[in-house]
């Protein structure tokens, strides 16, 4: 049941996500002037959310909009009803609907969807990850000086952390780095091996709750910057594959 709400829901707002790209739409501003909420992110997260509670009227949610609404359900929802929305408000179809299902402190489930590439990534802990239900896995690429990496930035940093920094360390190595504007897909990418490395210093739980599930479930890894146990809550993320991991962690924490 868990299962087929999270897809429903997950569709749902994917619908309005369509309905709204490169059409008409208002568009408002949050911490700063590129930090976006627009009409569709509204609408999806309410469709999200009606779906969700249709069927589950009791359990926790926290959603990007809206906040949190608490219970004392121990299973909660977590929604990013459009992540990448700077991309989405200029057109650019690398945007998503990120549900994650976390209970008792654990994500369960996760899925990430974008209706504007047909491409739905999902993941049940223990069960793997899927791309349009085919099993996917994350690359074999062991050697560093070969892999493909993607990286975000945040409109606002809360620390002295200097993220262009570790991005220079890697350009002038010689790597392909890539900002693609959409965590939760970024987390994907690395999860199906198109990408090999991503890491962000400054996510919230909505951004990064159904994407690294997805990872982990793909049989990749996912750590803080100091090599402990991911948590959604946790700012700073690295997702590998797994065999370039702690190569990674020691020049993000070289600078």
């Amino acid at each position: 049941m868990l299962k087929s709400t999270l897809l429903k829901a997950t569709q749902a707002g994917a619908k309005v996500l369509q309905e709204y790209f490169n059409g008409t739409f208002t568009v408002s501003h949050k911490s700063s002037v590129n930090d976006l909420v627009t009409e569709a992110d509204k609408k999806a997260e309410a469709a999200i959310i009606q779906t969700i509670q249709a069927d589950f009227p009791d359990h926790q949610i926290l959603s990007e909009e809206i906040g949190a609404i608490t219970t004392s359900s121990t299973i909660k929802w977590i929604i990013d009803p459009i992540d990448g929305t700077v991309n989405f408000a200029h057109g650019i179809p690398i945007c998503c609907v990120s549900v994650g299902v976390e209970q008792d402190g654990e994500m369960i489930l996760g899925a990430v969807y974008n209706p504007l590439m047909n491409e739905l990534f999902f993941a049940q802990k223990g069960f793997g990850a899927t791309l349009n239900d085919k099993r996917i896995s994350v690359s074999t690429k062991t050697n560093m000086a070969n892999a493909c990496l993607v990286t975000g930035f945040a409109y606002q940093y809360e620390s002295t952390a200097n993220p262009l920094d570790v991005l220079q360390r890697f350009i002038r190595q010689g790597l392909p780095v890539r900002r693609l504007g959409s965590a939760a897909i970024d987390l994907c990418w690395v999860a199906c091996g198109r990408f090999d490395g991503f890491w962000e210093h400054h996510l919230n739980a909505w951004d990064s709750a159904a994407g690294f599930l997805i990872v982990q479930e793909a049989g990749g890894k996912v750590t803080d910057f100091s090599g402990k146990t991911y948590s959604p809550y946790q700012k700073q993320i690295l997702a590998t594959n797994g065999h370039i991991h702690n190569d990674l962690l020691k020049e993000i924490n070289s600078i």
